[in-house]
């Protein structure tokens, strides 16, 4: 295929690049560039864990705001985001949060405490949030033709996928001989890429009637989704008496509500409401975020038990979880074509049944389990997520007009980042509570070894080194049994939340199409 000349010409919503224009393959190469930025960042904090915990020292409730707080910051400003982008540009949203994303990484990097580091991810949050809803939206448009872009969709996926598994792997590599503020650095060669081929290459594209912008839609929802995802995250760590987790739900609830009912009030809404009525879009959304949301809080710890439980460096951990990246790329190509000879009802059902599956045969890991099961659950994890996130992603974008792609987006993101607070938020708090509740600390080792010991996995390898011979041999021994305890009670739980997504899909799902597809359901 010859290199395109120039630039794929701007267009507002209306219109797109033509079916045979090469450019548009182009411009899809450098939407994954953007995926591969927010993916590579997500998955290689989970190898950096255990070296910022000793650098930073951060208690086991920081530990979790580091991990989700990123999400919890996207969750909150995706539909304000996505519906800017359809106002003043997808491409210049993009370009521009690429832009503070990588800046910020380098905040993130030499971050000086636990402190520090979340401001950095609450900032990368916001930079995040400004430039996700715009890849699919610009694939929306750039892909005119219903088969193509269900293949782009597949395309987008698999990077998505491939940015999980270069994460770890560069990030392990970085690790093995640089300090852990190193995995943040590696956003920088992506955004610079991304920035200097996307100004020429990237179109441009918007909503051309897009109405009066409402802050106060604006204001409503990001309170509503920041003070909710607040309440659910503090009743899952401190318990339910805690005035604040109440009176957080109370303004949440109440800002959602007052905002959707705002949206079915004016002319021209922030985010058109009547798109949940179509079960295809709802059901989809509905199936993301379950799906995030069993999955999510696993993957955060299981990172932690290849290195810390099986002793595996972080290149050998990153390594390790290779097999659900390929399978998800693999089935992310083939999705759109499974979709149309099977329906998306079978292929979405199928995909969640088997990552449910997947989870479940966690439930009886060790801390002597073979690579060979293990590799073979995180392959069908792969494969089931595949299928399943390319699927609804196609569904969520045809259900939607041109002109409100970035909305639509924006709702399908959000259910994703949504899934992925409340995950690292309900099932790590579950992994943490049933570690702090079995770990028995033996005499021998007190003060703040013992209190590090108690607060996570990480902060008992630590104290471990500060004492030897059967100390610490005990100490490693409880640690581990007391986190593998809690991961297979995750596991569980994640399972149940799948397979309860999966006949959830079968219903709201049937009779969806995806569009182009031939097949009558």
């Amino acid at each position: 295929m010859a290199a395109p000349t120039s630039s794929i010409p701007a267009h507002t919503g209306t219109g797109g690049p033509a079916k045979g224009a090469p450019g548009r393959w182009i411009a899809l190469g450098v939407l994954t560039l953007s995926v591969l930025l927010v993916a590579i960042d997500a998955t290689v904090l989970g190898l950096a864990i255990p070296f910022l915990s000793e650098d930073l020292e951060p208690t086991g409730t920081q530990l979790l705001w580091i991990g989700d707080v990123y999400s919890f910051v996207i969750a909150g400003l995706l539909v304000t985001a996505g519906t800017l982008g359809d106002r003043i540009g997808r491409k210049k949203l993009l370009l521009f949060g690429s832009a503070a994303f990588g800046a910020l990484s380098v905040a993130a990097a030499y971050a000086p405490s636990a402190e520090a580091l979340i401001a950095a991810r609450v900032a990368m949050g916001v930079a995040g949030a400004s430039l996700m809803p715009s890849t699919l939206a610009l694939v929306r448009n750039i892909f005119p033709d219903a088969r193509e872009r269900s293949f782009a969709i597949g395309v987008w996926g698999a990077m998505s996928m491939a940015g999980a598994a270069f994460g770890p792997v560069v990030g392990g590599f970085l690790l093995e001989h640089f300090w852990w503020g190193s995995v943040f650095l590696i956003n920088l060669p992506v955004m610079a890429v991304l920035i200097a081929v996307g100004v020429k290459m990237l179109p441009e594209s918007r909503n051309p009637n897009p109405g009066p912008w409402d802050m106060l839609s604006a204001a409503l929802s990001l309170v509503g989704m920041i003070a909710t995802v607040y309440a659910v995250k503090e009743a899952a760590t401190h318990g339910l008496l805690r005035p604040d987790v109440w009176a957080a739900l109370a303004i949440g609830v109440t800002a959602l509500v007052w905002f959707g009912r705002r949206q079915l009030s004016l002319p021209v809404p922030l985010l058109d409401m009547r798109l949940f009525r179509n079960r295809a879009f709802s059901g989809s959304v509905l199936a993301d975020l379950l799906t995030v949301l069993g999955m999510s809080g696993l993957i955060f710890f299981l990172s932690q038990f290849l290195q810390l439980v099986q002793g595996r460096s972080p290149l050998q951990a990153g390594l390790a979880e290779l097999p659900a990246t390929v399978g998800a790329i693999v089935s992310g190509l083939l999705a759109g074509a499974a979709a149309r000879r099977l329906t998306p009802r079978v292929v979405v059902t199928s995909g969640l049944t088997a990552i449910g599956l997947a989870l479940g045969a966690l439930t009886v890991l060790a801390e002597d389990t073979p690579y060979l099961y293990l590799g073979g659950v995180l392959l069908l994890v792969g494969v089931g997520a595949g299928f399943s996130f390319t699927v609804t992603a196609d569904l969520i974008l045809g259900s939607a007009p041109k002109e409100n792609a970035g909305a639509a987006s924006a709702v399908s993101e959000t259910a994703y980042e949504l899934g992925a607070a409340l995950g690292i938020a309900l099932l790590g708090s579950v992994v943490t509570g049933i570690y702090r509740g079995h770990l028995t600390v033996p005499e021998g080792v007190s003060g703040p070894a013992a209190d590090g010991a108690r607060e996570s996995l990480a902060g008992a390898a630590e104290a471990a080194d500060t004492v030897s011979g059967q100390v610490a041999a005990d100490l490693t021994h409880s640690a581990n049994d007391a986190f593998l305890e809690g991961l297979r009670i995750a596991a569980g739980a994640g399972a149940v939340v799948l397979l309860a997504a999966a006949v959830a899909a079968w219903f709201m799902l049937r009779g969806a199409q995806t569009a182009g597809s031939d097949v009558e359901h």
